[in-house]
């Protein structure tokens, strides 16, 4: 047999043989307050380990869609519709003879009949609505032994955090980052993240928080901030944190800072000693 044709037998193996490494997943979108098929649903799968993209469809008038060509690992389903809360859902896609994989109806439910939580996952939702707040639970995210809140953060799908600690939300970056509804210490979000750990917290939120003197009037003026509320467990609400710096030129210039924080549910205490001749700021 020539070169040609044993490379070209070759890559026609592969060809056939990644084709064989996909299926198709499908299912249908239905109202669940009217029991009607949804048309023209927005129905996405992303990866869950870094939340890249991988198909995207609409649903047809019968309110029926069909992913085709997913390869096999562990992702992440959306399902978006205006006025309707959100559905995400964990899939894990194993490719098995090229059989699709159908998801029979997924239920959506109208925004208006948000009057309490409403888990949109049949068992314990790793993601879920409450109202316009989106929630993730937090141990259904595995890092490593010691990982801090940026660790964590990363796990999420649609939530990224660059090298400067800067958290970006679903595409918008967020500017707060709260514990139990209050600001930790500073409001600078890389105080929060980067010194508690990622096992002290419960629950993960992501919502758009109204300006103070909206909150304040009652009168929406459009300002909104993209914050996170970290919610702890109940025995992690209590701790403490802190950092030292020093040094010395052995000559002329010398620094040392110290910086210790305690909390304890709603009480904070923090102190703050610095010395030095140089112009050095850290203890960031």
């Amino acid at each position: 047999m020539s070169l040609q044709k044993l490379l070209a037998a070759l890559m026609c193996f592969v060809f056939i043989n990644a084709k064989a490494q996909t299926t198709t997943i499908k299912g249908n979108i239905k109202d669940t307050l009217n029991k009607n098929f949804l048309a023209n649903a927005s129905i996405s799968i992303i990866k869950a380990k870094d939340s890249i993209l991988v198909k995207h469809t609409r649903s047809n008038a019968d309110g029926s869609f069909s992913l085709q060509n997913v390869p096999k690992g562990n992702y992440v389903l959306m399902v978006t519709y205006p006025k309707y809360a959100d559905f995400f859902d964990n899939l894990d896609v194993n490719v098995n003879d090229n059989q699709p994989i159908d998801l029979k109806t997924i239920p959506l439910i109208s925004r208006i009949s948000l009057l309490q939580e409403v888990i949109v996952q049949g068992k314990v939702a790793a993601i879920r609505m409450k109202g316009d707040t989106l929630e993730f639970k937090a141990d259904s995210f595995k890092t490593g032994p010691n990982a801090n809140v940026q660790d964590l953060l990363k796990r999420l799908p649609g939530i990224s955090v660059n090298t400067k600690g800067e958290i970006v939300a679903q595409g918008v970056k967020v500017e707060k980052v709260l514990v139990d509804g209050e600001e930790f210490f500073s409001d600078d979000p890389a105080v929060v993240t980067k010194n508690l750990r990622s096992d002290a917290v419960d629950k993960v939120q992501v919502f758009d928080k109204k300006s103070d003197q909206a909150t304040f009037t009652g009168i929406d003026d459009g300002e909104k901030t993209r914050t996170i509320n970290l919610e702890l467990k109940q025995d992690k609400k209590k701790g403490y944190f802190g950092k030292a710096e020093i040094g010395h030129s052995f000559d002329q210039f010398r620094y040392g800072k110290l910086m210790a924080n305690a909390f304890k549910a709603k009480s904070k205490i923090a102190g703050y000693i610095t010395n030095d001749n140089t112009s050095y700021e850290s203890l960031d």
